[in-house]
């Protein structure tokens, strides 16, 4: 390919980011990213957010390299024939690859009420929104929220710490990622701060109202306000634009992470859907994956055949307030193994690898490529190879 090449990034969080840097170190590559807002968002501070220590936001100019043009504003329908990104406002871009990283928000909840009553909190509009009605209600007014996950635990935590009234409901078992020693360091610091949890098959949402939450077996809780982080879904423009995708929505695509309906499409972070053996959703995939789809892209310009990717995990860390947290270690695989880190040294723990996200940024706008190693999962091509050999039997016709 000659002249200079156009390439478009649509999502402008840890994985387009990632992408847009790394792929400005060939000066013949002009890089536009489309994001809807005009900052960057530390999704994983947004619970700080909601609780008032943090606003969760980051110029551009901090994390995103001086090359990359950033547009503001929403991709509504890629045009994958004419090559080209349809915008909210009635322009269209046009490019020669694309990197789809549109990333995750809230998943619509199909518990009658929840979409009137409750409160998600996946993007920081959703997080504003929440705030002034949080500042609205008594100190003693009893919160609810719903999701033991990460994003439930640390909500929970975070206002139970400032004096709240805080009820977890889990809808099932209390941070499923965790070794049961890591569950029960978060329940010891939950316990401590005064939250409510419940557990169990009954500790399932029926219904929200505007002032009280509905469980299975007939309970009611009061609830002045009802924080929604159950279930994480992606936005649809693969599907609307006429893309391969999986149940989720999440675009389809190779271990090169090249969509499987179009070679100048790759996708990166949470809407990456690689030989439908997706990543766990957040930032530590989307870190290693938006690099990675920019080298595809960049391998492709430059006649190489590009690299499967290699992902590996460190685990997961938690929140429990400003003044602890739990790391729980897991294997590069994304298993969680017995050993994790908590209280002070794991506060400290979270908030560093949170500033090391900003810094990874930022010092890949200022050198891109540099890093050229990535963490392996040595048990994906073993988990890919069985799937494949078994895909003829369980289909019951040749592949």
């Amino acid at each position: 390919m000659t002249g200079n090449t156009d390439v478009v990034v649509i999502g402008g969080g840890y994985a387009g980011v990632m992408a847009a840097n790394r792929l400005t170190q060939r000066t013949d590559v002009r890089v536009t990213l489309i994001n809807p807002r005009p900052t960057f968002v530390e999704r994983v501070r947004l619970h700080q957010l909601v609780g008032g220590s943090d606003d969760a936001v980051v110029d551009y100019t901090d994390v995103l390299a001086g090359r990359v043009r950033l547009v503001v504003d929403t991709a509504t329908r890629i045009d994958a024939a004419e090559r080209r990104v349809r915008l909210a406002t009635g322009g269209t871009l046009g490019y020669d690859y694309l990197i789809y990283a549109v990333g995750s928000g809230s998943a619509d909840p199909d518990v009658p009420g929840a979409a009137e009553f409750a409160y998600p909190i996946a993007s920081l509009e959703d997080a504003r929104r929440v705030r002034p009605v949080l500042d609205a209600a008594p100190d003693s007014a009893p919160v609810t929220v719903v999701g033991a996950g990460p994003s439930g635990i640390e909500t929970a935590a975070e206002l139970a710490e400032t004096g709240r009234a805080v009820t977890l409901v889990c809808g099932g078992v209390l941070g499923p990622y965790l070794h049961p020693r890591g569950r029960r360091a978060v329940a010891r610091r939950l316990a401590k701060l005064g939250v409510t949890v419940l557990e169990g098959p009954d500790a399932t949402v029926t219904a929200v109202a505007r002032d009280a939450v509905r469980l299975g077996g007939g309970r009611e809780l009061p609830s002045t306000v009802t924080i929604w982080t159950a279930g994480f879904g992606v936005p649809d423009l693969a599907g609307r634009s006429g893309l391969s995708t999986d149940a989720l929505g999440r675009l389809r695509t190779d271990e090169t992470l090249t969509s499987v309906d179009d070679a100048r499409i790759v996708a990166a972070g949470d809407s990456a859907a690689p030989s439908d053996l997706p990543f766990r959703m957040g930032c530590q995939s989307a870190m290693q994956l938006g690099p990675q789809a920019a080298e595809t892209v960049l391998s492709r310009i430059a006649g190489r055949q590009p690299a499967p990717v290699a992902v590996g995990f460190a685990g997961q860390c938690i929140s429990l307030g400003r003044r602890a947290a739990v790391f729980q270690f897991a294997r590069r695989n994304d298993a969680a193994v017995r050993f994790h880190l908590g209280g002070r040294p794991g506060a400290r723990l979270k908030e560093l690898v949170c500033r090391s996200i900003v810094w990874q940024l930022s010092y890949e706008a200022r050198k891109p490529g540099a890093r050229a190693w990535w963490i392996s999962d040595g048990t994906r091509q073993h988990l890919l190879r069985a799937r494949r050999s078994e895909a003829p039997t369980s289909a019951g016709q040749p592949a």
